[in-house]
């Protein structure tokens, strides 16, 4: 049990790591920017007092600490949906892992952040109140898929 565990945990922070770099080579190739964590952390920070969403993150109290914080739950959710992914798929995924799971469980996770991240940082669900939300969509999906590719490599390097 503590090895299945273990290599879920190892599965959700592989996928993490591998949608970090990618978005480090996205900004790269486009002269775009990396994520920024802290208005992420700042959302984590006011959950604690029970608030969820905000009609704009940049206007709640800050918190001296938000972008470790940001950094932290980023990596948390990571492992989460990595355990989540095989408590779903069962413990023979492990042993012989499949790309489609992991990529349909990314894409599924896509939804935490369309209504509830997204939302709770005040952009609107599915991103809608930002100047470009199909864009944001397209790469929510893109790094997902990423994130996906993630959980399935690592699956296989650990098996």
């Amino acid at each position: 049990m503590f090895d299945i565990f273990w290599r879920s945990v190892v599965i959700g922070i592989g996928a993490t790591v591998l949608m970090d770099i990618w978005a480090i080579v996205l900004a790269q190739a486009t002269g775009g920017s990396l994520p920024n964590w802290a208005p992420v952390g700042r959302w984590f920070w006011h959950l604690g007092n029970g608030k969820v969403f905000h009609d704009d993150i940049g206007k709640a109290a800050s918190y001296e600490h938000e972008l470790a914080l940001g950094w932290i739950g980023h990596y948390v959710v990571g492992i989460l949906y990595g355990i989540l992914l095989v408590l779903i798929a069962g413990p023979g995924w492990l042993a012989e892992p499949t790309f489609l799971p992991a990529w349909i469980w990314a894409i599924v996770t896509v939804g935490a952040g369309w209504f509830l991240l997204q939302p709770g940082l005040g952009i609107g669900w599915a991103a809608s109140k930002t100047p470009n939300p199909a864009k944001v969509r397209f790469l929510n999906l893109v790094s997902h898929t990423v994130f996906g590719f993630g959980l399935y490599a690592t699956a296989l390097i650990i098996r």
